[in-house]
């Protein structure tokens, strides 16, 4: 896979690497190196967070609001047929999902040379890092709200037809002002028809089913249900069920579906990762056997005050901030200070 599809719109090029802070421009900068710039869509772009192949990921601020954003830019001239084909279909799933706990594609800018996505920005860093700081993995009641909101955001896809076949917890990113975790990272997503089997071969080895590891044909839910295990096997773990010194040995780990619960993780929890780490797709539990299950119950996972939030808020702005919408509008020739103070 082209290392630009990886870059999430937390701005990551890879795991374990959080996002840096972003910088406000001084006035009179607009000229200068790491200025912000103006797209057509009133998105002022600064510094770059991240970088692939084909894709620069860039953190950027609404020009009218001042909500931060992240601007995937993507270089067309060095998209091969396969890669141009992929990101299409990147773009219609995600601008077909809209769920609180899916990161949001706002908008899609098409130029003749390059192709901006601009995607929801998160503040928490993502699932890997939180796992990381957490020896052991994290207590159940807070590795269940987490996973419920995975679970709720993934059956939303299926229920569109939409498979997202590379879920791991590099993909869920955290956001702390909404309180919830959002997948994102849908690089390698399609669309299925409920029955029919997919061919592609794609996502990372540690978290894929095996019968996406054999190259065989496989039924589209199924792969995402397996991920789920794993992504619940190191909520509560801290660690992945099958890693071993290489890829050959973790490859049989996988196909053997061989792994050992610690002792510390309760029978509810541990009986829910077995449901869904089932070598037979077949045998694996659906979602609406997950979310029903003993260990799940009780948790909500979309209370009332998680929303979709539009790019257009109505929230307050700093002095600050409002310097910076200032600046962004004048670099782009929007107006001039007089004409927007009034």
């Amino acid at each position: 896979r082209d290392p630009g599809a990886a870059l999430t719109s937390a701005g990551r090029a890879r795991p374990g690497t959080a996002a840096p802070a972003a910088a406000a421009p001084r006035p009179g900068e607009c000229g200068s190196a790491g200025a912000h710039r103006v797209t057509g869509a009133g998105v002022g772009i600064g510094r770059t967070l991240g970088k692939g192949h084909f894709a620069v990921v860039k953190l950027a601020r609404h020009v009218f609001t001042g909500q931060r954003v992240a601007v995937k830019v993507i270089d067309k001239s060095k998209l091969a047929g396969e890669a141009a084909g992929q990101l299409l279909q990147e773009v219609r799933c995600m601008k077909l999902v809209q769920h609180p706990n899916v990161v949001r594609l706002y908008e899609v800018i098409d130029t003749h040379a390059k192709l901006y996505l601009i995607l929801e920005l998160g503040d928490g860093g993502d699932m890997f890092d939180h796992i990381m700081r957490h020896e052991g993995g994290l207590a159940e009641p807070r590795a269940k709200h987490y996973f419920a909101q995975i679970v709720h955001a993934i059956s939303y896809c299926h229920k569109l037809h939409v498979v997202h076949r590379d879920l791991k917890p590099e993909n869920v990113v955290f956001f702390q002002e909404q309180g919830v975790v959002k997948l994102t990272d849908f690089g390698f997503s399609n669309r299925f028809q409920p029955g029919k089997m997919l061919t592609t071969s794609c996502g990372s080895l540690a978290y894929s089913a095996p019968e996406i590891l054999l190259g065989d044909e496989y039924d589209a839910p199924a792969v995402d249900i397996w991920s789920l295990g794993v992504i619940l096997y190191m909520l509560v773990c801290g660690h992945p069920p099958f890693q071993e010194a290489n890829d050959s040995e973790t490859l049989t780990m996988i196909m053997d579906c061989r792994y050992t619960v610690p002792p510390h993780v309760s029978a509810q929890c541990a009986d829910l990762i077995s449901r869904m780490l089932q070598r037979d797709p077949k045998q694996r539990a659906s979602l609406e056997q997950i979310e029903g299950h003993t260990w799940l119950q009780g948790v909500d996972p979309s209370p009332a005050s998680r929303s979709l939030l539009p790019l257009t808020s109505h929230k307050r702005v700093s002095e600050e901030e409002h310097e910076i919408i200032l600046q962004a509008m004048m670099c782009g020739n929007i107006a001039d200070r007089d004409t927007i103070q009034e």
